[in-house]
């Protein structure tokens, strides 16, 4: 994704005349759909749980990629249900958007905000989500960790856009020099959550050498 795909100019609270975030609009109808498998497939593996306590999930294979350990800790339910179900409510949403706009609607601006807020709660709570796996828990989910791939460049792009798109009441000028390192934070943002993974159970993973 390019970070002219991130751009798009708007006036105050009304859709925009310029061309639309095409790539956006793609990443939001690929990455909403992956979240919403991850989610689905942690819901099935928890109802799976329930009918059966001794059941254990496809995604537990060893001591630290274990979603079985994740399940049954009072973080993947810190709503009071579980976890993934706020992903099966809220990744169609984001398919929509990601279809909306590929099909020409252009969204106003209270809309861009509106995605904004919801990315940027999103990312918080998987940031979240990760001290919690590595430092309290114990274990990494990998159902779980679909849901922090994708949730994160859903964040960074509709950010980027809203800075370039002067959504926020100007930031053009950081937005555009952002977009273009946009690639390499990414980059940096995911190879910071590697090496934390791999400090965190180095000594499990050096074992299997």
């Amino acid at each position: 994704m390019s970070a002219a795909h991130a751009v798009e100019s708007t006036e105050s609270g009304a859709p925009s005349t310029s061309p639309q975030p095409r790539g956006l609009g793609w990443l939001y109808v690929v990455g909403g759909l992956i979240g919403l498998a991850g989610s689905f497939a942690l819901i099935v593996e928890k109802l799976e749980k329930l009918a059966n306590p001794g059941y254990v999930p496809t995604c537990s294979i060893n001591p630290i990629i274990s979603c079985g350990s994740v399940m049954e800790s009072a973080q993947a339910a810190v709503l009071g249900f579980p976890n993934p179900l706020i992903g099966v409510a809220a990744f169609p949403v984001v398919v929509t958007t990601g279809v909306a706009v590929l099909a020409g609607y252009r969204p106003p601006r209270w809309f861009w905000l509106g995605m904004q807020l919801g990315t940027t709660l999103a990312v918080a709570f998987i940031h979240w989500l990760i001290v919690q796996s590595l430092y309290s828990i114990g274990a990494l989910c990998p159902y779980c960790m679909i849901v922090w791939v994708v949730t994160i460049p859903l964040f960074w792009y509709t950010t980027l856009h809203n800075l370039t798109a002067g959504n926020f009441g100007g930031g053009k000028s950081v937005g555009v020099a952002l977009g273009g390192v946009h690639s390499v934070v990414l980059v940096l943002w995911y190879l910071v959550i590697v090496v934390l993974v791999l400090l965190r159970f180095w000594d499990y993973w050096s074992s299997l050498l």
